[in-house]
């Protein structure tokens, strides 16, 4: 009785905010299977995100148990007469507020909604999985191991949701090869900002598909996807070498990818890199292979401008090919010029590796350091830039000090649908640069919020006085113009096509902060 006044005062008080005009019970009459909840704990949680940096005012969450409780849901807001603002998240692990929303209605697609979301279903005949928008990645891979299958394509850390990689890309040391996650799905089913629940293939509503694909969440709410699977591998050799020079350790990346077309047997099967420029991480990365009672020296291996880089490769097998492995991998290091004596290798079963991070988090939030703001920024760098990227910021810009990973990776563009709504640089191979910083307030001014990201702000200045064309992954503009630039005017015309075909009255996604919510249908759209 006390949960439902709670709603019914909230729903009120959303009909003075957003001058939502039908009955305020017409919420509650929606013939939901799931929950919608005005609850503290509830609202709190979907308030904030792993950035940690903004918070909004959710007035409700909905947790579906089907599409269709979604779909009433937007409906709902897009019959109303002045509408209000709907956001799905997923995980919460959006990083500038992106899957929130004030004044609005969040959608938790992740747990909680009952059993009939658990919509996952595999075909061993046709190779894919039918999964729920929020399911788990790590969830979805134990699932299809029990058929020795897996997904192509993986992000680093397991514990995201799938519509929300899909809505953004979805990449790792797999996308050279198989391209990101967003390349390797054969349908979807999709809620509209009209609050249309609509399949969508290449063959089937293809515009809508290609644009949920990377679209931030502007166009729709996947509830389904239809992911692609392979013959799992049983276990990986992973292996990481040292390089001081960055002209060196590009050239061995680039050609490594260039291999994607090999047989599986020429060729490694996750290429990833990172960046050393503290001394203290040099010997954190080591002790994650071997004991770090033996530390190495950054100094010592004449780094270039103190820096060094670590390329990260793996070799994907099965017990009965295990005698090959060795030879396989010998053959492919020999092209490579890393620092001699600088090659660490581990051997684990290929779900420890995909799930190599879970456990990094783990000891973090043992010592309490999860929960802090994470002021992280990925970029993706053309090719031809990156060595003036490399002088101007690893070796300028950051010092000696970070407060986290700095990964660096090339990927092949050729593996990218430009149908898509995601946005890379113009060249047939690109880098991810991501600075996957944590803020910390433990009087080392060089690790607070406020220093990080100025240094974010820094390196976006670089960039752009350099003219050096970065595009954004996971990206985060203030306004409008600034997202113009990013797409570009090609790009940008197909995507405000799209947000006027599929969420007209700008309903869906507002934490994006690319369209104003605009409820009156008399208003033009920008």
């Amino acid at each position: 009785m006390a949960t439902k006044l709670l709603l019914t005062l909230a729903i009120c008080r959303l009909i003075v905010t957003v001058g939502f005009t039908f009955n305020p019970n017409d919420l509650l009459l929606l013939g939901l299977n799931g929950k919608l909840s005005v609850a503290p704990a509830d609202l709190q949680s979907a308030s904030v995100d792993f950035g940690g940096v903004y918070r909004a005012e959710p007035m409700a969450v909905l947790h579906p148990a089907t599409s269709e409780d979604v779909a009433r849901l937007v409906k709902a807001a897009y019959d109303s007469a002045r509408g209000f603002t709907v956001s799905a998240r997923g995980h919460g692990h959006s990083i500038n507020g992106q899957a929130m929303t004030t004044n609005g209605v969040v959608v938790q697609m992740s747990g909680g909604g009952g059993s009939k979301n658990k919509m996952l279903t595999i075909s061993e005949k046709f190779m894919y999985a039918d999964v729920w928008g929020g399911e788990l990645w790590i969830d979805v891979l134990t699932s299809t191991l029990e058929y020795g299958l897996a997904p192509k394509s993986w992000t680093d850390y397991l514990y995201l949701t799938v519509g929300g990689t899909l809505s953004n890309a979805g990449i790792s040391g797999q996308a050279f090869n198989h391209g990101p996650q967003i390349s390797n799905v054969h349908e979807l089913d999709v809620v509209t900002g009209k609050g249309e629940l609509l399949t969508c293939s290449e063959k089937e509503n293809s515009e809508l598909f290609q644009a949920v694909l990377g679209g931030l969440g502007q166009f729709g709410i996947i509830t389904r996807a239809r992911i692609a699977l392979e013959q799992a591998p049983q276990r990986v050799r992973w292996i990481r070498v040292l390089y001081s020079n960055f002209s060196t350790f590009t050239q061995d990346q680039e050609y490594l990818i260039s291999l994607h077309g090999k047989p599986a047997s020429q060729k490694f099967d996750y290429v990833e890199g990172f960046v050393i420029v503290d001394e203290g991480l040099i010997n954190n990365w080591r002790s994650s292979f071997f004991s770090p009672s033996n530390p190495v020296k950054v100094s010592s291996l004449k780094a270039e401008g103190g820096v060094l880089y670590c390329l990260e490769i793996t070799k994907n097998y099965h017990l009965s090919n295990a005698d090959t492995i060795d030879q396989e991998i010998e053959i492919l290091l020999k092209k490579l010029n890393y620092i001699p004596a600088s090659e660490f290798t581990t051997d684990l079963p290929y779900v420890d590796f995909l799930d190599r991070v879970h456990k990094a988090e783990l000891k973090l939030r043992s010592k309490g350091l999860w929960e802090v703001p994470h002021p992280w920024l990925n970029l993706f760098v053309p090719k031809s830039r990156i060595a003036e990227f490399d002088k101007g910021v690893f070796k300028g810009i950051l010092g000696n000090k970070t407060s986290g990973p700095i990964l660096i990776y090339p990927m092949n563009k050729n593996k990218w649908d430009d149908r898509s709504s995601v946005v890379t640089p113009e060249e047939d191979v690109f880098y991810l640069v991501a600075f996957l910083r944590s803020a910390l307030e433990n009087g080392d001014e060089t690790q607070t919020l406020d220093y990080l990201s100025n240094q974010n702000y820094e390196i976006l200045k670089f960039c752009e006085d350099e003219k050096i064309n970065v595009k954004q992954y996971l990206p985060h503009y203030d306004n409008q113009r600034e997202w113009r630039d990013h797409f570009g005017e090609k790009y940008w015309t197909r995507f405000q096509q799209r947000k006027l075909e599929f969420d007209p009255r700008h309903i869906l996604a507002t934490g994006q902060k690319i369209f104003m919510p605009s409820f009156n249908p008399n208003t033009a759209t920008w």
